[in-house]
């Protein structure tokens, strides 16, 4: 899931739907929906959340972080292209308002937010430049971003078994993004205009309880049938991060940056 675990690109509001996060939305969300809680805190932190902040979340998928915003005293918003996961949002955070929609072209006016943020979606944008800038937009001058995603695979544990499932396809594994390596978001955040306030990296373990789990959280997605032939490869490739009371522990990690807009 290193690399693909947002629920789709935004250049429309079905484009999850298409791309099939809605049908696993509610196994998304029990599987990996805690996993970057870590880093969720951290950007509340350092965007000074706090009650009464208008905060936009971009990509927001099953809602876990609408939720941390609201126990957090925001006025928490959110926009994700799948249905599914939006529906998933309104029921994990009754007390945030969630828009179905894509992040190139988002339904606020400007000026609207104090907070914007994306975990784990940006990178999927077809031009971030342009999903930055619309965050940028509905923020205004003196608004926070704040941005996470997946740092670079010698981080990641989950990347080793990905690469195994490559491998056995007979498929080269995909080259770490720009904003994966150490400095690509800092660099963003510079071409857009932003001045970086802070950035980092954070570890994340993600655990599974058990061989079934395991299978389903690294092939999400996969049809039942490619599941059951690629299991052996997956409970092979994970077997260092085995714990001895049962179950797996990988750890993994984020890279994030908060910047502000200039007055």
């Amino acid at each position: 899931m290193s690399g693909d675990t947002s629920s789709g690109s935004s250049d429309g509001h079905d484009d999850g739907d298409r791309q099939g996060w809605s049908a696993v939305a509610g196994e998304w969300a029990s599987l990996w929906g805690d996993f970057a809680d870590p880093v969720r805190h951290i950007l509340i932190a350092e965007g000074r959340v706090a009650t009464g902040t208008r905060v936009l979340d971009v990509g927001c998928g099953s809602g876990e972080f609408l939720r941390a915003l609201t126990e957090a005293g925001a006025v928490a918003v959110g926009i994700d292209p799948a249905r599914g996961m939006v529906d998933e949002a309104k029921r994990r955070a009754p007390g945030a308002e969630v828009r179905q929609g894509g992040m190139e072209d988002l339904p606020w006016a400007d000026v609207s937010f104090d907070v914007v943020t994306a975990v784990n979606a940006l990178q999927f944008a077809d031009d971030t430049l342009e999903a930055l800038g619309e965050m940028i937009r509905v923020a205004g001058p003196g608004g926070r971003i704040a941005v996470a995603n997946w740092a670079d695979r010698a981080h990641n544990d989950i990347d080793s078994v990905e690469i195994a499932v490559a491998a056995a396809d007979g498929e080269d594994p995909l080259p770490d993004g720009d904003l994966r390596v150490e400095g690509g978001l800092e660099e963003l955040f510079r071409d857009a205009g932003l001045e970086v306030l802070s950035a980092g990296l954070v570890e994340l373990p993600w655990e599974a309880a058990d061989d079934d789990s395991l299978v389903r959280g690294v092939l999400l997605g996969a049809p039942p049938e490619e599941r059951r032939a690629s299991a052996a490869v997956v409970l092979a490739a994970a077997r260092p991060f085995a714990r001895p009371e049962g179950g797996y522990r990988l750890l993994n990690a984020f890279r994030y940056v908060v910047g502000r807009v200039p007055d």
